[in-house]
């Protein structure tokens, strides 16, 4: 089209010319020949712009079915980006909530965790326990029954009783009255109870083996009889009460002023008579050797 526009300006321009030289003196003598010449000219021209014209718009015709085509599946192709990324944003959303839920129930889940682990400690610390008192146990029913009706190793045996008589374990070590008494207690005894003749002769007699001097005071043996309930009330451990005078060495008991009184009983060895053989001491201030009793198991 272009081209076409240009040959036409041409073709004006030319017949200008010519008609200044016409009206000049035209050096073209034969000008009816050149007028039909461009006339041809002109009509070719015309007819091959009609022609591009129709060739365009038959182009233009074909193109637009495929241009219509192209942009309705774009236009489909973007609405269903549109619906997707609706989607998208939804299931993001939807995955945030299921996140924070998935995060808040770890969080309780560490702490059960942590509670459950707690208490595992506390009973693993049970078990050890009870498995270190289950061992003591089977080791305390072992000793007892390889000394079921027997004493224990350092203790005596008389009629249904055991005595410990503590010189036999260790010669200096001395105590006063409820120290004595808490160690028969910690052996499973307590201290002795003189309560018939036969055992009071055998405590006597054991007694007699055990002296280390002459000293009739300082070889004596705490025994489980006191007063300190009631001065002169003399009274066993076992709250039976001492009614037997002839036990008492002469001028005992005497509560003796000079150790702010005397309320638990010893007992000692008389080769003089074997009968006499107590007499009264201070419980705090005076440390002997002591003597424990227990049944026979």
């Amino acid at each position: 089209m272009e081209n076409l526009q240009r040959r036409i300006n041409f073709n004006r321009y030319f017949l200008s010319r010519y008609e200044i030289f016409g009206q000049g003196g035209s050096p073209f003598p034969n000008y009816r020949l050149l007028i039909l010449c461009l006339g041809l000219l002109n009509a070719v021209l015309l007819i091959t712009a009609v022609a591009i014209g129709i060739k365009c718009a038959r182009v233009k015709e074909a193109s637009l079915p495929v241009s219509h085509s192209a942009a309705t599946q774009l236009i489909n192709e973007l609405n269903f980006l549109r619906s997707n990324h609706s989607d998208v944003i939804e299931a993001e959303e939807e995955a945030k909530k299921a996140l924070e839920a998935a995060l808040k129930n770890h969080t309780q889940l560490k702490v059960q965790i942590e509670q459950q682990k707690t208490i595992n400690d506390d009973f693993q610390r049970q078990m050890d326990a009870l498995r270190t008192e289950k061992t003591n146990l089977q080791t305390n029913i072992s000793a007892l029954e390889g000394t079921c009706g027997k004493c224990l190793t350092g203790w005596a045996l008389f009629n249904s009783s055991c005595y410990f008589f503590s010189y036999s374990e260790s010669k200096t070590v001395k105590k006063n009255w409820p120290d004595s008494r808490e160690d028969c207690i910690s052996r499973g005894a307590d201290l002795v109870v003189i309560d018939n003749p036969e055992e009071q002769k055998f405590v006597s007699g054991t007694i007699d083996s055990m002296r280390s001097g002459r000293d009739i005071w300082q070889n004596g043996f705490w025994i489980g009889l006191t007063d300190t309930e009631a001065e002169g009330t003399w009274v066993w451990i076992n709250n039976v009460t001492e009614v037997e005078r002839r036990y008492w060495m002469d001028g005992e008991p005497n509560n003796h002023p000079n150790w702010n009184g005397e309320d638990c009983g010893v007992a000692v060895y008389s080769n003089l008579n074997p009968w006499k053989t107590r007499y009264d001491g201070p419980c705090q201030e005076h440390p002997i050797h002591w003597i424990c009793e227990m049944p026979l198991q």
